[in-house]
Order: structure tokens, then C-alpha cells, then sequence
């Protein structure tokens, strides 16, 4: 098992900056890789970035390509999402996620989640 806890969410202004991050624990050798997803309310949850945790390749949504970036702590197998230039459209509950054998965009991939963490962009 692996447990995932997000935190770093807040209320920011647009153009604003924010940092994620999400803390690994349990059988995290395992991890093959390591996302953020978001939903925004009435919305379905959609991919953000990702990170392979062999060999740190990165992943990102366009909508977030130049703004956002994704990297990783070995040590203390956490994940970061630090999030530049935010948008109102950018306000959405965060998740992280976790695949012990595949990385791909789809939520269905995954089989741990943290809880998510709110973010909010006022404009």
C-alpha cells in the first residue's frame, strides 16, 4: 500500500504562484510513476503532469505547458507541483496520484490517491 497527502493549496491571485506537494509513505519502492490530476467543480477530473520515478522524465497537459512543473525529492519521496502565472481557470481540487506499474494520463491508471488540496485563483 501506498498513502499519498497533498498539501500546499490556498487561495492566490491570478498571476500568482503556488507549490504542491505530496508526501509518499508505505511500500513507495514500488512506485513506477507519479501524477496531478485536478477537478474543477462540474467538471471531470483531468490530467495536469507527471513524472516517471525511475528516470524523471516529466509530463504536462498543454493548458499547463510553461507554467507549471513537476519534480520529485528521492529522499523524501515526495512529489512537487509548483504552479506560475495561475488563472482563474486553474481553480480546482488537486490530486495526486500513484501507479506502481504504468504511467499514463487516464485516473483510471491509478490506484492510490491523497485526498486533494484546494485551489483557488481569484481574478
Amino acid at each position: 500500500q501506498v498513502q499519498l497527502v497533498e498539501s500546499g493549496g490556498g487561495l492566490v491571485q491570478a498571476g500568482g504562484s503556488l507549490r504542491l506537494s505530496c508526501a509518499a509513505s508505505g511500500r513507495t519502492v514500488d512506485t513506477y510513476a507519479m501524477v496531478w490530476f485536478r477537478q474543477a467543480p462540474g467538471k471531470e477530473r483531468e490530467f495536469v503532469a507527471g513524472l516517471r520515478w525511475a528516470n524523471g522524465n516529466t509530463y504536462y497537459a498543454n493548458f499547463v505547458k510553461g507554467r507549471f512543473t513537476i519534480s520529485r525529492d528521492n529522499v523524501k519521496n515526495t512529489v512537487y507541483l509548483q504552479m506560475n502565472s495561475l488563472k482563474s481557470e486553474d481553480t480546482a481540487i488537486y490530486y495526486c496520484a500513484a501507479s506502481r506499474t504504468s504511467f499514463s494520463m487516464s485516473q483510471v491508471s491509478y490506484n492510490y490517491w491523497g485526498q486533494g488540496t484546494q485551489v483557488t485563483v481569484s481574478s
